[in-house]
């Protein structure tokens, strides 16, 4: 009898936490955190490297870091250096 699709153990499965990446990879120059995940360059570089321990701590920071980034306003506001 060969197995159905649905009664077959998954190829691969990781129990560590995954990455908050969501595909908007652009760096804030002045903050030096992603716009997208919110982590630094470091971190989205070492990721794969990071124990789950790790992770989870970077995890737990970002909600911290969403706000130091201020939303770019339209008119001249917008385009005022601060």
């Amino acid at each position: 009898m060969v197995p159905r699709m649905d009664d077959r153990a998954p190829i691969w499965t990781r129990t560590e936490p995954q990455s908050p990446c969501v595909n908007i990879c652009v760096m804030h120059p002045s903050e030096g955190i992603c716009v997208g995940c919110y982590r630094t360059l470091d971190e989205i570089a070492s990721w794969g490297l990071m124990s789950a321990e790790a992770r989870r701590a970077v995890l737990a920071d970002l909600p911290v870091r969403k706000p130091t980034l201020k939303k770019r306003r339209g008119g001249r506001n917008g385009r005022r250096d601060p």
